[in-house]
């Protein structure tokens, strides 16, 4: 080759790559979000799991990002490593796709109408279309449509090159010497796994085969063991997806390499072993890279089925490899944040509303913890809701990272809503475990004191306890349903807790003038109402919020405002109707 033909064969690399990099992000982000999170929802069983790594791993262009999402739900415990091991075995199978559409790239057509299917016209149409869609169309949709468009454009162009700047080779003697010494299974199988190493991408090995295979100088004996020497090499970037997973995502991320690594040995051993008696006569058949995209698409399949019956086992290896970590039991389950699922923002979001629902839940138990330390206190009760706070506490941490992380993220309107929603509650969720802390330190006190309210005191205190319990308990269940009936619910009980308040702070004073209750006394049953005012209010804020948020806007302030001064209808019939229960 010349040095000419040697920077056009880099060029065309350079451009095939590039292109197949933008095609397979546009096609993420078109179709990702909707894609993504039906794989560990659907994957329930061996062949939903192959047939939905099959498709996804088809629309995204990428085995590696399907396998690497997988290990995301393992890891974050959304999907078993069984399910996992099918969907894997699945992506192995789609990522035989893109050979296909690289062959598109190697049409010509003879004159007249089918001169409109030559390669030249079609990357011509789809770039001239992806242009268009890139530049002239506001939507964000038609932008990412570009892309593809543009990238496919890109991809077939730096095919062509590729093709072109090889095709010089069928003539020089060196080249052929190579592909003889290939024909040997071992060192084309190599060859083929550190190469594909090295791209990171089986999709763009395959496609330089099928540039090589164009000089009509590759027989199937040398492209078969280099195929499957792709098949294992696209394990590589699986495997540093394990780095920082739990037991699960390193299991899961070895799942890749088991298989192909198996299914590699095990179809070549007996492929080779049966032709050792049988001679395949196809094996001297030139190759173009039309055959090139069945013999890799058909590999595929056999490893799949081969390995299908092979998931218990492959199970079991990986076990033997990943042992358990006596310690993993000491690590709080509940906050398993994936960071691998932030290149996909429906999965980040849905993970997202999961670990604050579980944090909203977590409130609501330390809330009612400590309000029931009043009837009986116990150290043990205590623990337990200084230990629901400080969870509360790394759950805003964490959260609140991986939100902030998040929003630098494209997303829909549904999910910047969602995101916004989940970063405005955030706060208010962990104050109140804070004032639930607080509640059960004054439930100490007044146990460690061996106070006595008088009973007037303590019937104030039971229905104080029973609205604010009320309130939370709907702010939850509309916040984790979504249901904004109910927190439309939430304000009028709110404003009566405030006037609750307001109340019992007028009648403590007067039996403190009356000698009913001391002074120390006082300080205690103020720090109870104030606590509790204090969860009535976090509760508005998020039922606001909700509220607001579905409207496009978040001013909480003129929300409630205007509110009150309207005093609509219902809003005063809800408020009767707990004025009437939580009567003092």
């Amino acid at each position: 080759m010349s040095i000419s033909e040697t920077i056009s064969l880099f060029g065309g690399v350079a451009l095939f790559l590039f292109g197949m990099t933008l095609m397979g992000e546009g096609l993420k982000k078109v179709s990702g979000n909707k894609l993504a999170p039906i794989l560990y929802r659907l994957s329930s069983t061996p062949l939903r799991g192959i047939l939905l790594g099959t498709g996804v791993t088809a629309v995204i262009q990428s085995s590696c990002a399907t396998a690497v999402m997988t290990v995301g739900f393992v890891n974050s415990g959304m999907m078993k490593l069984r399910q996992a091991i099918y969907v894997i075995l699945g992506a192995i199978l789609g990522t035989s796709i893109t050979g296909w559409v690289i062959c598109l790239s190697y049409i010509e057509g003879a004159g007249g109408l089918a001169s409109l299917i030559s390669t030249a016209t079609l990357t011509g149409i789809v770039a001239v279309v992806g242009i268009v869609f890139r530049m002239f169309l506001k939507k964000q949709m038609a932008h990412h449509v570009g892309d593809i468009l543009m990238g496919f454009a890109v991809l077939m162009f730096g095919m062509s090159t590729m093709s072109g700047a090889v095709s010089g080779l069928r003539e020089a003697p060196w080249f052929h010497s190579a592909l003889v010494s290939l024909s040997h299974p071992l060192m084309g199988i190599l060859l083929g796994a550190l190469f594909t190493a090295l791209l990171q991408s089986a999709s763009a090995a395959v496609g330089i085969i099928q540039a090589l295979s164009f000089t009509g100088a590759m027989e199937m004996g040398v492209a078969l063991p280099l195929l499957m020497g792709v098949a294992f090499g696209a394990s590589a970037p699986v495997l540093f997806s394990a780095i920082g997973a739990n037991v699960g995502g390193r299991r899961t991320a070895l799942v890749y390499p088991i298989a192909t690594g198996v299914g590699v040995v095990v179809f070549g051993a007996l492929f080779y072993l049966i032709n050792g008696f049988v001679h395949f006569s196809f094996l001297t058949k030139v190759m173009d890279p039309f055959s090139v995209a069945f013999v890799n698409t058909m590999l595929r399949l056999a490893i799949t089925l081969l390995l299908v019956p092979m998931g218990g086992l492959i199970e079991k290896a990986t076990g033997l490899l990943v042992p358990e970590d006596p310690k993993a039991a000491e690590n709080d389950p509940s906050i398993r944040l994936e960071e691998r699922f932030l290149a996909h923002p429906a999965l980040a979001i849905e993970q997202s509303r999961l670990v604050i629902n579980d944090m909203a839940v977590v409130s609501e138990t330390a809330l009612n913890g400590a309000l029931s330390l009043f009837s009986k206190y116990s150290e043990a009760g205590f623990e337990e809701v200084r230990q629901k706070e400080d969870q509360g506490d790394r759950y805003e941490d964490s959260l609140g990272t991986y939100l902030v992380k998040l929003s630098g993220r494209e997303m829909t309107d549904r999910q910047n809503e969602q995101m916004s929603e989940y970063l405005h509650t955030l706060s208010d969720f962990e104050r109140i475990s804070d004032h639930a802390l607080n509640i059960a330190g004054s439930a100490k006190e007044v146990w460690e004191k061996d106070m006595k309210f008088s009973d007037t005191a303590s019937h104030e205190l039971d229905v104080l306890f029973a609205a604010v319990s009320q309130i939370l308990s709907m702010t939850v269940s509309a916040f984790t349903d979504n249901d904004l009936g109910l927190a439309s619910r939430v304000e009028p009980l709110e404003e009566l807790i405030d006037d609750l308040c307001d109340q019992m702070k007028l009648n403590h004073i007067e039996r403190l003038q009356q000698g009913t209750c001391t002074i120390t006394q006082g300080f205690v049953f103020n720090d109870i109402v104030t606590n509790c005012e204090r969860v009535s209010d976090h509760c508005s804020n998020i039922a606001v919020c909700m509220i607001e948020l579905s409207d496009d806007a978040y001013r909480t302030h003129s929300y409630t405002h205007d509110l009150r001064e309207k005093q609509s209808e219902s809003f005063r019939d809800a408020y009767e109707q707990y004025q009437q229960r939580f009567a003092l």
